[in-house]
């Protein structure tokens, strides 16, 4: 007997790698916040749908969008911002919004757990529920960015969850500045690192601007560890309290970076913004298998890194 013959065509190739493929749309958001919380939930929701229109399947939103950044002061009243995670209207809202619209969001907000409290992000998956929470690692401590007054050190370590559209990494701002935090996520399986921000004007600095080095580094994270970075930050002046004289702008510049550390697509300081970027997952997972950073890494070589002296034993 004959041996047996392939009768594919080059078409039907063409469509069994079509099928192989994991393409997600990915999509960050910006927007400036008051001191209404409906109303912040309310403006975040839009920029959802309209990004969930656009046929985004993940969505980011800035950090702490259900009230200013509060941390410009040190006042003790904004403890009562605080909330457990099962009691925060926002995870509650977008759960159920990400129920509907089949989408993943990491949602970020202000947890109090026990007598602690947290910067934390709710990650919830496109069936609606709350996979887990991740909590800030770094947390700043300078004028305008007082965060040391409200938050405790995170104590979860770096997370990735395996959500309807890949496997995400997500981390909060400060954290964006330490490359150590990407690769712990990428090295646990992150196909895709989101970040959401507020980053602004610094008092002691009188016109400078930071968005430029922040980009910076947020795209050398994709550079280095060949995934998409997705980062939200918030826009527009904002006080303290609504009494205050102490104030901030914060600059905008949401953006979406390839994994070649590329940007994509990039806000200005516009208020109100939805960008989106499409990639191929497995064709990123292809490219990073052929680079060979990580095939190539030497962490019996890195022990400085876990000293804070950089001398190794």
């Amino acid at each position: 007997m004959a041996a047996a013959t392939s009768t594919a065509s080059p078409n039907s190739n063409r469509k069994l790698e079509h099928l192989q493929m994991r393409k997600v749309t990915l999509a960050a958001t910006q927007m400036s916040c008051s001191w209404d919380k409906q109303d912040n939930i309310a403006k975040a929701e839009a920029l959802v749908r309209e990004a969930a229109g656009k046929g985004a399947n993940v969505i980011l939103i800035q950090e702490l969008f259900e009230a200013p950044y509060f941390c410009i002061e040190q006042a003790h009243k904004h403890f009562d911002l605080a909330t457990a995670t099962e009691e925060n209207v926002a995870i509650r809202h977008f759960s159920s919004i990400a129920k509907e619209l089949g989408v993943v969001l990491p949602i970020s907000f202000f947890e109090r757990a026990g007598q602690s409290y947290f910067n934390s992000l709710a990650m919830i998956d496109a069936d609606g529920s709350v996979m887990g929470i991740y909590r800030k690692a770094h947390i700043p401590n300078d004028v305008a960015y007082q965060e040391k007054q409200f938050f405790s050190p995170g104590d979860t370590g770096f997370k990735v969850w395996d959500t309807a559209f890949g496997r995400i990494g997500a981390a909060i701002c400060w954290d964006q500045w330490f490359p150590e935090a990407a690769r712990c996520m990428v090295l646990q399986g992150a196909e895709m690192l989101l970040y959401p921000t507020a980053i602004g004007s610094e008092p002691t600095k009188p016109g400078a601007d930071c968005i430029p080095h922040w980009q910076t580094v947020m795209c050398g994270h994709a550079g280095a560890n060949l995934v998409p970075v997705l980062a939200s930050n918030r826009v527009g002046e904002e006080v303290a309290t609504e009494d205050s004289t102490l104030r901030m702008e914060f600059f905008g510049g949401s953006f979406i970076a390839d994994h070649f550390g590329q940007k994509i697509v990039e806000a200005e300081r516009e208020d109100g913004v939805v960008l989106t970027a499409e990639f191929d997952l497995d064709e990123i997972a292809e490219t990073r298998r052929y680079w060979g950073v990580f095939r190539d890494r030497r962490p019996d070589l890195y022990g400085a890194i876990s000293t804070f002296d950089g001398q190794t034993k």
